[in-house]
């Protein structure tokens, strides 16, 4: 038993934040049922290559529907009838015009948890608007502090709007409303924006601003990169190490396994003397390799690690003992997390393909065989030998 199991998820077919937040409910036990789109004609879709890489995928089971069918909308309004979440990353509106939004899903099932995932959010002048992760962080006042000195913005992956603040806050909404169900409350519509979600993790630095510690000017301040004994540095080798030493006592140890401690330095929080430091340490990290500096810094509280690559870190001893990375049908990946001491998350399987172990699935939710019969006339499809 895992943390979550008999928790049933019905998931509608998305990218981005919206699976990555149900691979998080998946992780922790979460039952989930993806509804992929409908099969196109003369494609079977039933292929195996590349359903192993579809990592935010794990966990699922599948079923097929072609919602433009009208009987397949009943299907669908079934499926969530059975279920405690259900959760969509469509535009604002689709669902609606479908006929498979909040107001007729709730009709039907009061208790449902009915958690939507959008760049913009289900209101205001910007909500039918396209846009993707970088759009989202830029107008949230995250983007603009992130970059170098004298620089522009720089885009820090997906993982600020897409996953941070879409994904995470999407199963963070789903697990309080969950809750609420739980204590005897009614189920309800969990609207997660990528715009107010990297906002709010920016919260500190709005806090920091107000009481004037922060500047606007990237690079300027103390841990984004301003700093110099907050970033990273070349090494020897062409790699890089990171550096963090903010607190004194770590950043004394900093300079003593760097060899300056006698190099009459300015102070750490002299901020004129930042060029000067800056310098300084470029020069040192320069003179060894990446390596070699991982082993100056052994058992070391300066706050100073390797920059590894995606290969790499499945491989470092801290990882290693974890068990921070895991295999799922061939290929690496990161394993479940947080960790629960009483209901340990089980090693998740590989992402279905279309209608992959769907029938299985319906029979776990509770459908007899003349309804998943009935569901198969209003176009709900199965991988054939699927039923495991």
């Amino acid at each position: 038993m895992s943390v979550l199991s008999g928790i049933r998820v019905l998931e509608f077919e998305a990218i981005g934040p919206a699976p990555f937040g149900t691979m998080l409910l998946a992780d922790m036990g979460a039952d989930v049922i993806r509804v992929n789109r409908a099969v196109e004609a003369g494609d079977l879709g039933f292929k195996s290559e590349g359903r192993n890489i579809d990592i935010t995928g794990r966990g699922r089971r599948s079923v097929t529907l072609d919602l433009k069918r009208p009987e397949a909308i009943q299907a669908a309004l079934e499926l969530m009838a059975h279920a405690d979440v259900v959760i969509e990353g469509l535009r604002p509106g689709v669902m609606e015009k479908l006929g498979l939004g909040p107001e007729a899903a709730l009709a039907r099932n009061p208790k449902l948890v009915y958690a939507r995932m959008t760049g913009w959010g289900q209101g205001g002048p910007l909500a039918e608007r396209a846009g993707h992760d970088l759009n989202y962080i830029a107008l949230s006042g995250v983007l603009s502090a992130i970059g170098p000195a004298g620089g522009k913005p720089v885009v820090p992956l997906n993982l600020v709007g897409d996953y941070g603040g879409g994904g995470m806050l999407l199963a963070m909404g789903v697990l309080a409303a969950l809750l609420n169900v739980q204590r005897g409350g009614a189920g309800q519509v969990v609207d997660a924006a990528m715009l107010e979600g990297a906002a709010q993790l920016g919260a500190v630095f709005w806090g920091m601003l107000a009481k004037g510690m922060w500047r606007e000017e990237r690079g300027s301040n103390l841990i984004d990169g301003g700093a110099p004994w907050y970033d990273t540095y070349e090494t020897r080798d062409g790699r890089y190490m990171a550096v963090g030493a903010v607190e004194t006592r770590f950043y004394a140890e900093l300079i003593q396994k760097l060899g300056l401690a006698d190099a009459g330095l300015p102070k750490q929080h002299d901020r004129k003397g930042w060029p000067q430091l800056r310098a300084a340490f470029e020069t040192a990290f320069r003179s060894r390799t990446r390596d070699e500096w991982c082993a100056v810094f052994d058992g070391s509280d300066a706050c100073v690690a390797p920059v590894l690559g995606l290969a790499e870190a499945p491989t470092h001893p801290q990882s290693r003992a974890r068990g921070n990375f895991i295999e799922v049908d061939g290929v690496l990946q990161p394993a479940p997390a947080p960790r629960f001491s009483a209901t340990p998350s089980a090693t998740p399987v590989r992402a279905p393909e279309r209608g992959e172990r769907g029938e299985a699935a319906l029979h776990d939710w509770g459908f007899d065989a003349e309804s998943i019969d009935r569901l198969r006339l209003q176009g709900l499809g199965f991988l054939p030998n699927s039923n495991h």
